[in-house]
C-alpha cells in the first residue's frame, strides 16, 4: 500500500488557452489533515474535481487511494467522502430523512457520528432542506460526509457559511472522528486560522502552481524572513531560498532553513542584514503571492504591492 493518500505529478488542466492547473506536484500523506490553501481562483477547486475523476486532467498524473484518477474514479468514489463548493440536496427531504435514505450506500456508515454531528453542529433535522439558512445546509452536508467514515475526505472550503462558533465546532469533529481515527483530511481554505488550528501538513497554490508544501511544524520551527542590503547579493531562488524580492537597495529573502548560515554568508560579502525573523503561516502566504508592480518609469526597483488575503 502506498504511503501517498494523493499524489500528482505534472497535473494540468487548461480551459481553451486558460491553465486553471498548471504541472501541480501534490502530496498528501496517509493520516494527514492537510490543508490546501490559495487564494479564490488559484487552482484549489479544479484540483479537487480531477483527484475525484470529475474533470479529466489535461497533462500529468494523479492517484488517490493508490488509484488512477481517471481510470477508476468510481472505485475512488466508493472510498472518499466529497464536500464541494455548491451544496444542494432534495429540498423537499429533512436533514434526518437524508441520512435514512444515504446510509444505505454506505457500509461503513456510522449512526453514532451521524447522530454527533448532529448535535454538535446543532443541526434542525426535522426541517425541510429548501428552509434551511446557507450555513446549516453546508452543516448537513458535513454530516453526511463524515457518518461515511471513508479513507480519505475531500472538502472544498467545507466551511464556507458558517459562523466562528460553527466553525470551531467542525474543525474539533475533524480532528476527533477523522484525523483522530487515522483517515485523511484533505481541505481546501483561504482561512489561514483554521488550517493552523488543526492540519499538519499544508501546501500553498496560486496561478494553478504549488508555491510550497512542507509540515506546518516545519514551518513554525524553520522559517525565516531576512533582509539585507548591498551589492551583488543572491538573486534567484536556490534552496533553501524559496523567493527572493528586491526593493530599492533591500533584498528580501524567504528561507526554508539554514537562515544563520546563509546571514553569515551574506555578511562576508560585505551584507548589511537589517533583519532575521521567525514566521507564521499567514506570513509565509504573504510573501509567497506577494504581488509586485512591473518595473516602469518612476517605478524603479519595483516597489511591492500592498499584499491581498482573504477574509
Amino acid at each position: 500500500m502506498s504511503d501517498d493518500a494523493i499524489l500528482t505529478r505534472g497535473l494540468e488542466k487548461r480551459y481553451g488557452g486558460v491553465a486553471a492547473v498548471n504541472g501541480l506536484d501534490l502530496r498528501v500523506p496517509r493520516g494527514s489533515v492537510y490543508g490546501f490553501l490559495g487564494r479564490n481562483g488559484a487552482g484549489k477547486t479544479t484540483t479537487i474535481k480531477m483527484l475525484l475523476g470529475l474533470a479529466r486532467p489535461s497533462a500529468g498524473t494523479a492517484r488517490v487511494l493508490g488509484l488512477d484518477s481517471v481510470r477508476d474514479r468510481v472505485d475512488i468514489l466508493k472510498r472518499v467522502a466529497f464536500v464541494g463548493e455548491y451544496k444542494a440536496l432534495y429540498d423537499q427531504l429533512t436533514p434526518a430523512e437524508m441520512v435514512r435514505f444515504t446510509r444505505s450506500f454506505y457500509p461503513g456508515w456510522s449512526s453514532a457520528v451521524a447522530e454527533k454531528c448532529a448535535r454538535q453542529l446543532e443541526l434542525p433535522m426535522q426541517q425541510k432542506f429548501r428552509k434551511l439558512s446557507k450555513g446549516n445546509r453546508a452543516k448537513v452536508w458535513l454530516l453526511l460526509a463524515l457518518a461515511q467514515e471513508a479513507e480519505l475526505l475531500a472538502l472544498d472550503e467545507p466551511t464556507a457559511g458558517l459562523d466562528p462558533f460553527m466553525t470551531d465546532a467542525l474543525l474539533k469533529l475533524l480532528a476527533e472522528d477523522a484525523a483522530g481515527e487515522g483517515r485523511t483530511v484533505f481541505f481546501s481554505s483561504h482561512h489561514l486560522a483554521e488550517v493552523e488550528q488543526i492540519c499538519d501538513w499544508v501546501g500553498i497554490v496560486d496561478n494553478g502552481r504549488m508555491l510550497l508544501e512542507a509540515r506546518l511544524e516545519e514551518i513554525r520551527e524553520s522559517y525565516r524572513l531576512v533582509i539585507a542590503a548591498g551589492n551583488g547579493l543572491p538573486s534567484a531562488a536556490a534552496a533553501p531560498v524559496v523567493t527572493v524580492a528586491r526593493n530599492g537597495g533591500f533584498s528580501r529573502y524567504l528561507l526554508s532553513r539554514d537562515a544563520e548560515a546563509f546571514v553569515a554568508g551574506l555578511r562576508a560579502q560585505g551584507a548589511a542584514v537589517t533583519e532575521v525573523t521567525p514566521l507564521s503561516l499567514r506570513e509565509v502566504f504573504l510573501e509567497l503571492v506577494r504581488k509586485e508592480e512591473p518595473c516602469t518609469s518612476g517605478n524603479a526597483g519595483a516597489t511591492p504591492a500592498v499584499p491581498y488575503l482573504p477574509s
